[in-house]
């Protein structure tokens, strides 16, 4: 499957749907049938604006009241974010933080980092995300 990236600079108001959490959980999960058709519908219909704040979220959701693993995750995310009517703010840096997290690492914090390339260092206290920050990683990760 060829995973497209489009950032959703540049898109007008106009013709661009921004969706909440909920609408994508309800086309990821199938959990309401009415709600899941009514999400299918906007998704097969409309360019759709995934916020940065909504896909953190999404994976928190799904992880923790869904139980998906992180597997089912990066897959889920790869096939919504390869639709050609999905867009997102960072492309880039959310296909980074779904590489880091298929590798292991917690997805929020591969998404902050992810988030963070342009800067000269990642502080955090966070050991685990210091020992398996990834070598690939334009930004160190290091104790304040």
């Amino acid at each position: 499957m060829t995973w497209k990236l489009r950032s959703g600079e540049g898109y007008g108001a106009l013709g661009v749907i921004a969706v909440d959490t909920n609408v994508v959980v309800r086309l990821l999960a199938r959990d309401d049938e009415v709600q899941y058709q009514a999400s299918r519908a906007l998704f097969e219909t409309d360019e759709i604006f995934i916020p940065d704040t909504v896909v953190l979220e999404l994976e928190w959701v799904l992880r923790y009241a869904y139980d998906f693993s992180p597997a089912e995750i990066s897959a889920a995310f790869k096939r919504l974010f390869g639709l050609k009517n999905v867009h997102l703010n960072h492309p880039q840096r959310v296909a980074e933080a779904i590489s880091w997290h298929e590798i292991g690492l917690d997805f929020a914090d591969a998404f902050h980092l992810a988030q963070s390339q342009q800067c000269s260092m990642f502080k955090t206290f966070d050991e685990r995300l210091i020992k398996r920050a990834p070598p690939q990683s334009q930004c160190p990760v290091e104790k304040p």
